[in-house]
């Protein structure tokens, strides 16, 4: 899976990246290295974070089915 990292320019000289398809997976670093790295940690977080969660709601039931939106 590919993900879209961003990178820009933030306060106090710090770059802030984030992942563009997920939505709150945010970090920051003084170099393009250090944001690559430490938001593969971020997500990393995010990802057992979420598994956490799912689980938790694993014991829930469940509904699918198509619906159209007009």
């Amino acid at each position: 899976m590919k993900l879209t990292l961003v990178i820009e320019e933030g306060r106090s000289g710090f770059l802030v990246g984030q992942i563009k398809e997920i939505p709150g997976v945010i970090t920051q670093g003084t170099t393009i290295e250090e944001v690559k790295e430490n938001i593969l940690d971020a997500l990393e977080l995010y990802l057992e974070d979420m598994r956490e969660d799912f689980k938790g709601s694993s014991e829930k039931k469940v509904y699918e089915g198509d619906v159209e939106l007009a």
